[in-house]
């Protein structure tokens, strides 16, 4: 698996020395050297690479990646530019367009994000093709609590956007008084109607980063 540096690796380098890791690794590798496996190896810490550490000022939480060619990229909701904008995410851009009056996006790259310290991470790293969910349980849901864990304990005002309950019961990892944590149903066509249309987590967010003495997300894509 492609290395963490930096404040990333500090943070998590406990997590390599321990045995579940070691199990993890190992079945990844296998995992890749046996079946068509989502994101590609370059990709995995993708959401690590692209939002420092110490960069990091808001967090959203996605659940595996997508499990169809072309779409993961390493990014929660995020796939490259030139792939269909999935249902959830065309729903995350319309609430972003009705919270914030942006034009919505014509592809779904949300690369812009993560360069401004929005740590897009999924609960689980990787996926088989066709097979959602099919990487629960090898160990990623314990080395991204560490991930979650970690960006609690930065010293500084951070914003989680913890949409669904499966991100929703990551809540119970931030006990950081400085952070500010909100909930809303899954953007899934599924869930969305039942509040995530109108939760304004786009402009709650910037709120309260900009109370706080921080740069504010421009979350329009270009």
């Amino acid at each position: 698996m492609p290395p963490l540096t930096g404040a990333w690796e500090a943070a998590l380098s406990p997590e390599f020395r321990k045995p579940y890791y070691k199990r993890l690794r190992d079945t990844v590798v296998q995992e890749y050297a046996h079946y068509q496996i989502y994101p590609s190896k370059h990709d995995l810490y993708a959401a690590m690479h692209l939002t420092p550490l110490d960069k990091v000022k808001v967090v959203i939480l996605g659940q595996d990646p997508y499990h169809e060619p072309g779409q993961a990229h390493g990014l929660c909701f995020s796939v490259p530019e030139g792939i269909k904008i999935p249902p959830s995410l065309e729903n995350i851009y319309k609430e972003m367009h009705d919270d914030l009056g942006i034009d919505i996006p014509r592809h779904g790259n949300l690369t812009a994000w993560a360069q401004q310290g929005v740590l897009l991470l999924n609960t689980l790293l990787t996926v088989r093709a066709h097979q959602a969910f099919s990487h629960r349980g090898i160990g990623w849901e314990q080395f991204t609590d560490a991930i979650i864990e970690a960006v609690d304990k930065e010293d500084r005002p951070i914003v989680f956007m913890l949409w669904g309950s499966p991100a929703q019961r990551k809540s119970e990892l931030l006990h950081n008084p400085k952070h500010l944590v909100l909930k809303a149903p899954h953007p899934s066509p599924l869930s969305a109607y039942r509040g995530f249309f109108g939760c304004r987590h786009f402009s709650k967010c910037n709120e309260f980063l900009t109370e706080h003495g921080v740069e504010p997300v421009d979350w329009r894509i270009s």
